[in-house]
């Protein structure tokens, strides 16, 4: 599979943001900074303005890869799957993040339609907020998302979303998944105003790759530019 990444670590910026001119004035002040490796854009900005219109205003600003994250695709019948990956492609992402809670069936179709355009699949398992599994009061079972991310690697994803405000199950992924991939590659929100920190969560990971998904902790900052310094080259520590 090709990388989506140059670095092996390094800092995705979630640009969580409503306007377009607030997404240009954040892929402005960060696209320089050593260590910011990608961009991240959601279904506010995509569904305002249509991800090919978004993938243009970024791409007039930088080359660095735009992930989608439809939060959460993956999650319907198995037959949605190609229609939302031309989607993607033709939206000029370069990588789609899924969240197969609708079951294996959903997953694989979700992951053969991202693969099939020359998209790279990110699958997430677990989230960030509380509630989320059953053991917390959630209604996800708690050992759902490891059937998520076995199933994946079994179908050649390298490329993981895990929640960077719980190191411990950072540990448990990782252990999971390094024996089925020579390089798993992890992304990880939860890193920031949600109360996670790139060392901790890093340090589970120096012998795999690691990515940092920061959003408001960036883009709400006075000084957008120093704020993603700051967290870029805490990611770069461990390069």
């Amino acid at each position: 599979m090709k990388s989506l990444f140059e670095s092996r670590f390094g800092v995705i910026i979630a640009c969580d943001v409503s306007s377009k001119e607030n997404l240009m004035r954040l892929v402005e002040e960060t696209s320089s900074v050593k260590g910011i490796v990608g961009y991240k854009v959601g279904c506010i900005l995509g569904l305002t303005y249509g991800l090919p219109r978004i993938s243009e205003l970024i791409q007039e600003i930088t080359d660095l890869p735009i992930i989608y994250d439809h939060q959460k695709a993956g999650t319907d019948i198995p037959q949605l799957g190609e229609g939302f990956a031309q989607t993607c492609k033709d939206g000029g992402m370069k990588g789609v993040i899924l969240f197969p809670q609708s079951g294996p069936v959903s997953e694989e179709a979700f992951i053969d339609a991202l693969f099939a355009r020359d998209l790279i699949p990110i699958v997430g398992g677990e989230m960030t907020h509380p509630k989320y599994l059953s053991t917390d009061g959630g209604y996800i079972r708690c050992d759902a998302p490891k059937e998520m991310y076995h199933l994946a690697a079994e179908k050649g994803v390298e490329y993981y979303v895990v929640p960077g405000n719980k190191p411990d199950q950072i540990k448990k992924y990782r252990e999971l998944l390094s024996p089925l991939l020579d390089l798993p590659k992890f992304c990880m929100p939860g890193i920031g105003s949600q109360g996670g920190q790139i060392r901790s969560a890093f340090q589970h990971l120096k012998d795999v790759s690691a990515y940092a998904i920061v959003g408001s902790a960036i883009y709400k900052s006075d000084d957008i530019k120093s704020a993603a310094q700051i967290f870029a080259r805490e990611a770069l520590e461990f390069v």
